[in-house]
């Protein structure tokens, strides 16, 4: 197996979608392909093959476990078990990011201002989520709309 190609092509076939929610969040094809969970599925199957490949036929590094910070570092230690978190961090990142531009336009909020902390949700998950909830708040607090700022 060539995870590096495999990693290639997880990178970079998760950023249309992140272009098109920063770019076009209401567009016909970001709803198709981006907000009609098209994403999440495709990429959920390939981490339960990559999953089930690791727990059944043994891919991966020996001894790694979840019960321990050591057990865990063995399982990232192979780059099967990268692969694994990598799609693990990449749909949840992207479930995130659909859900802040969603959120955002239910709240009013200006899609400009949610651009960087798309990009900051794509780099750092949790740092962009953070930072919504916290311009949310701001922006609930200010009275702020898409009009107004």
């Amino acid at each position: 197996m060539d995870y590096e190609l495999i990693y290639k092509i997880i990178n970079i076939g998760v950023l249309p979608a992140w272009l098109l929610l920063a770019l076009a969040p209401h567009a016909r094809v970001t709803t198709a392909l981006v907000h009609s969970g098209i994403y999440p599925l495709a990429y959920g199957m390939l981490y339960t093959v990559l999953l089930v490949w690791a727990m059944v036929f043994g891919a991966g590094a020996e001894g790694g476990n979840m019960s321990t910070a050591a057990g865990v570092s063995v399982i990232f230690s192979h780059p099967h078990g990268v692969l694994l978190g990598w799609t693990h961090y990449l749909v949840f990142d992207l479930f995130i990011g659909v859900w802040i531009v969603r959120d955002g336009a239910r709240q009013g909020m200006a899609h400009w201002k949610l651009v960087p902390i798309l990009f900051l949700s794509l780099m750092f998950g949790p740092v962009g989520l953070m930072l919504y909830f916290l311009l949310r708040k701001i922006s609930s607090s200010a009275g702020l709309s898409s009009s107004e700022g």
